[in-house]
């Protein structure tokens, strides 16, 4: 049996942790598992990771947001923005401020550091396999991430658990709750995976939806590289009659949006009624801006994405966008790993999005 449960979470994840702990208080008889930690920086830049109690035989859960951009600290007299390098660092200063006296560390890092570079295309580094490696090597036991970019970076450490978690059950939840006049049938609606990389996940959730699937494959410029990638040319359908359906689109994030965009346009141009999108991970590197002018020219209909990675306020204040919140899916997995039980129905709950699909035929989605 793992040992009393401790939960730290970095400021990058500070307002996700805090209700998350307030869930597990509820569900514990008022006990609360927040252990304090912060890492003040120098005005060098350089920083130190501090625990302010004792961690000794604690199973730890360390909550970190890798993508958190809100953040900055001095340096040298100026202000320096977090970047995901920093956030990774000063997860690396707390782990090692435990000293090794934790029973267990699990890192719960939702947005899977450096996941979109999965793979060596020529001389250049894997950023993401070498993070797996160094925290194995520090001693974390088992790493919780949700919607890997590439699920197959399990590999890279086989005998440390990575937990790639699917958000789909709140996508369902919440897509379900919003719409009551969705008919969910191969003739009236739709899964859309964005490009290739995408199918796993939109195969998942159209075969429990019992509908069709379509694909875009992105055509790249193999002859150029801008900003690191292969220049997308067109985005090309496969698939069956679109118009008149609903179409949803499931990628694991939206970036710039450019690409997302250009998928809703297109089935608009092929006759979509409506298209929804989903997105584990709503970066909006781009700005808001593109968003906005497809809102209003109608090209999609509802932005779905979840609260693992820091939201802007001016994004929650869009009249298009849907807040997926995973709280109390951390609260459950931390739950039911420090008791020691099976996570398996949690990892790819099957079984509960068919229960809510069913109650929603049944026209009660007060249950849902």
């Amino acid at each position: 049996m793992p040992g009393k449960l401790g939960l730290i979470t970095l400021e990058s994840a500070k307002r996700i942790g805090e209700r998350v702990d307030s869930i597990l208080s509820e569900w514990r008889s008022g006990e609360h598992f927040l252990i304090e930690a912060e890492c003040p920086r120098f005005a060098s830049g350089e920083a130190k990771g501090i625990l302010r109690e004792s961690v000794r035989d604690r199973d730890l859960y360390i909550l970190v947001d890798v993508c958190n951009s809100s953040l900055t600290y001095k340096m040298n007299g100026g202000v320096n923005r977090m970047s995901p390098d920093d956030h990774y660092q000063d997860l690396k200063r707390v782990i090692a401020a435990c000293n090794g006296k934790a029973e267990r560390i699990t890192v719960v890092m939702p947005f899977l550091y450096e996941g979109r570079q999965h793979r060596k295309t020529g001389r250049e580094s894997l950023d993401c396999a070498v993070m797996l490696r160094e925290l194995e090597n520090m001693g974390v036991h088992s790493i919780v991430t949700f919607d890997a970019h590439d699920p197959r970076m399990q590999n890279v450490v086989p005998l440390t658990g990575l937990e790639n978690i699917s958000p789909a059950l709140q996508f369902t939840q919440a897509l379900l709750t919003e719409y009551e006049d969705l008919t969910i049938d191969g003739g009236h609606l739709l899964f859309v995976a964005p490009d290739e990389g995408a199918t796993e996940r939109v195969v998942f959730m159209a075969t429990l939806f019992g509908v069709n699937i379509g694909m875009f494959y992105k055509r790249r410029d193999y002859t150029r590289i801008v900003d690191g990638t292969n220049p997308i040319l067109s985005h090309d359908f496969c698939g069956g009659e679109v118009e008149g359906k609903d179409a949803i689109v499931v990628d694991d994030m939206i970036a710039s949006g450019g690409s997302i965009l250009d998928v809703a346009r297109q089935l608009k141009n092929r006759g979509a009624a409506r298209v929804f999108l989903f997105s584990t991970f709503g970066l909006f590197s781009g700005g808001l801006e593109p968003f906005d002018k497809a809102y209003a020219e109608g090209t999609f209909d509802r932005v779905f994405t979840t609260n693992l990675v820091y939201q802007r306020p001016e994004l929650l204040q869009r009249p298009y966008y849907c807040s997926v919140s995973m709280n109390r899916y951390i609260a459950a997995l931390i739950d039911t790993m420090n008791r020691g039980d099976a996570i398996q129905e949690l990892t790819r709950p099957a079984g509960r999005i068919r229960q809510m699909l069913e109650l929603y035929r049944e026209k009660d989605p007060g249950r849902i």
